[in-house]
C-alpha cells in the first residue's frame, strides 16, 4: 500500500482560531458556547475539559459570558443576547463575516436575497435570520420553486461546493432571463482548497479516507466529491473507525479531511495505514498469504 496526503486537508485557519479564542476565555472564567463551536467531537470534549460549555438554547445557559460558533450568528440574534444581559463574544470565522456582509450589500442595493446552502445549518440560520423572506436554494427544484422579481442577490453557505453554487446560479439566470442576478462567490479558500485537492487525490487513488465529524458539512462535501471519482472512499472519525478488509495488498490510499478536523486525528489515521502498508510489505517479502495476517494486525493496532 502506498498512502498519499491531499495537498490541502483538516483545520482551517478560522477554525483554529475560533478553538484558540475559546480556550484563552475559559482560562478567565466561565464561558458557554452556544452551539457546537465545531462539528467535531473531538475538538469539543477537547473544549469542554478546558472549561468550555457548550448549550444550544440560551434559555439553559448559567454562564454570564456566552461565546458564538465559528458558523455566526444574526444581528438580530446578537441583539436578543446583549438584551438578554449576556457578554457575547463572537468566534465566527472571518470568511463567515464577509459572507453577511456581501449578502447585506446585495439588499441594500434592492436585490432579493437567496442563499444557497443547507436550510436547518447554523451558518446558514445565521445569514436568513436578518433577511426574513429570503430564499434557502441547494437544488435545481429549490430553484424551479422561486418566485419571479426583478433582481436577485445570491450568495453561499461558506463550505458548499463551488461547482454547485455555480450551477445553481446558472439555473437562476436561466429561469429568470430578464431578472438581474448578482453572486457574490463566498464560498472560503480553505473549502475551495480541499475540494479541488480531493478531486486531485481520489483520481490517482484506489481507495480514499476522509476524516472528519458526522456533523460537519464540509467533510461529508469531500466524500462526495472523492465518491464522484473514487469508488471506494470511507468516511471515519477517528482511526478507531478503520477496517482492514476496507484495503488490499498495492492499494493507493488517499488520506483527506475536513476543515475542522484536528492534526492529531488526521496523524492517527496515517499511522494506522502506515502500520497496514508496512505490514504488506514485511507479508509480501516473507511470501506468507496477505490477507487475514495483514487484518489481524492492523486490528490489533487499532485496539491501542
Amino acid at each position: 500500500m502506498k498512502i498519499q496526503r491531499a495537498s490541502h486537508l483538516g483545520w482551517c485557519f478560522g477554525v483554529r482560531d475560533a478553538v484558540g479564542l475559546a480556550k484563552t476565555h475559559a482560562a478567565q472564567g466561565p464561558i458557554t458556547s452556544l452551539g457546537e463551536l465545531v462539528h467535531n467531537a473531538a475538538v469539543l470534549e477537547d473544549l469542554r475539559q478546558h472549561g468550555v460549555m457548550t448549550r444550544h438554547d440560551a434559555g439553559d445557559v448559567s454562564t454570564r459570558r456566552v461565546l458564538v460558533t465559528a458558523h455566526g450568528a444574526s444581528r438580530r440574534r446578537l441583539e436578543e443576547l446583549a438584551r438578554a444581559g449576556f457578554e457575547v463574544t463572537e468566534a465566527t470565522c472571518p470568511l463567515v463575516h464577509r459572507a453577511h456582509a456581501a449578502l447585506d450589500d446585495l439588499v441594500r442595493r434592492g436585490l432579493h436575497p437567496v442563499i444557497v446552502g443547507l436550510r436547518d445549518h447554523v451558518e446558514v440560520r445565521g445569514l436568513a435570520e436578518d433577511h426574513p423572506g429570503c430564499d434557502i436554494v441547494l437544488s435545481e427544484s429549490d430553484v424551479d420553486a422561486i418566485v419571479p422579481r426583478g433582481g436577485f442577490g445570491v450568495v453561499a453557505q461558506t463550505t458548499q461546493p463551488v461547482a454547485r453554487v455555480r450551477a445553481l446560479v446558472a439555473r437562476l439566470v436561466v429561469r429568470f432571463p430578464d431578472s438581474q442576478v448578482v453572486f457574490r462567490d463566498t464560498v472560503c479558500q480553505p473549502t475551495k482548497d480541499r475540494q479541488n485537492a480531493a478531486v486531485e487525490l481520489a483520481r490517482a487513488s484506489d481507495v480514499v479516507v476522509v476524516v472528519g465529524g458526522s456533523k460537519s458539512n464540509n467533510t461529508r462535501e469531500l466524500v462526495a466529491t472523492c465518491s464522484r471519482h473514487c469508488t471506494r472512499v470511507h468516511h471515519v472519525d477517528a482511526a478507531a473507525e478503520l477496517r482492514p478488509e476496507w484495503f488490499s495488498a498495492g492499494d493507493r490510499v488517499g488520506l483527506t479531511a475536513g476543515t475542522s478536523t484536528p492534526d492529531e486525528r488526521v496523524d492517527a489515521v496515517e499511522e494506522w495505514l502506515q502500520r497496514m502498508a508496512k505490514d504488506d510489505v514485511e507479508i509480501h517479502g516473507n511470501g506468507e498469504h496477505a490477507g487475514a495476517a495483514a487484518a489481524a494486525r492492523a486490528t490489533d493496532s487499532g485496539a491501542r
